[in-house]
């Protein structure tokens, strides 16, 4: 069995439909596959009776929250994920072009499994977008003889037991930047990239699985990422934040306990 981590509070309801639907006719066919939907959408538009789908309250914590406290998110449901096979995390915006089978996708039990990002396959090691800031715990250096490859954010996963210590891990990085008052610079992407160059044990997917609508790449396109700004414009979700004054608007907006950002 693998569990499936999905996030779309606010206006990404919206992608939930062709996410789900896709994912049921094309993905993993031979595989039970059960979806943790994180939402702040009293129903869902599709799937709400399936017992395959577990629908979590989740606040929308706006822009950078909902993507850097992710990981929080999951360790909310940490012992129900204890039950299955592979965990994977999927951004709201993918929808599944073609049938994706077992073998090709899967990683090994051990392994974790992370996805080339298509703007940057190409790219020399100068060029990739890490965090260079030396107080973020997501910091790599320009030296660092380990930073070739860099993986989007937006699909990972991996065996359930090293899965779920990556994200306790990542979870306690964030902490950490967090009572500095410092934000990674592509706040989770750049924490799994930091993390990944301490990793061996992994599987890497290529940008077929991240494929950006309306561009052409040289990979065929099996799972789709739609353009969100064809729907609407994502600058009217980005607040012109900065340092201390971006993480006091966040916390406006967060409703967990002052001590839940503290690292266990």
């Amino acid at each position: 069995m693998i569990a499936i981590l999905y996030i779309c509070t606010g206006r990404y309801i919206r992608f939930w439909e062709g996410f789900y639907t896709s994912m049921e006719a094309h993905f993993l066919p031979d595989t039970e596959t059960h979806y943790y939907v994180f939402t702040d959408s009293e129903t869902l538009p599709v799937g709400e009776d399936s017992p395959r789908v577990h629908r979590i309250h989740q606040e929308d914590l706006g822009w950078p929250g909902n993507t850097l406290y992710r990981f929080r998110m999951f360790l909310g449901v940490e012992e129900d994920l204890k039950n299955y096979d592979y965990i994977f995390f999927f951004n709201a915006n993918y929808v599944c072009l073609t049938d994706i089978g077992e073998e090709e996708f899967l990683p090994a039990k051990d392994q974790l499994l992370v996805t080339l990002h298509p703007g940057f396959f190409n790219k020399r090691s100068a060029w990739l977008p890490y965090d260079r800031n030396p107080r973020s715990s997501a910091y790599v250096s320009f030296y660092s003889p380990k930073a070739k490859s860099y993986f989007c954010g937006g699909l990972n996963g991996g065996g359930t037991v090293r899965y779920l210590k990556l994200i306790r891990d990542l979870d306690r990085q964030i902490c950490e930047d967090d009572r500095k008052d410092v934000v990674a610079l592509w706040h989770d992407e750049s924490h799994l990239n930091r993390y990944m160059l301490t990793q061996k044990n992994y599987k890497v997917l290529s940008p077929s699985y991240a494929y950006p609508q309306g561009k052409e790449l040289p990979f065929e396109p099996k799972l789709l990422l739609l353009e969100k700004r064809r729907i609407w414009d994502l600058k009217d979700r980005q607040p012109d934040m900065t340092g201390q004054k971006r993480m006091n608007g966040l916390r406006k907006y967060l409703t967990f306990p002052l001590d839940y950002f503290k690292c266990r």
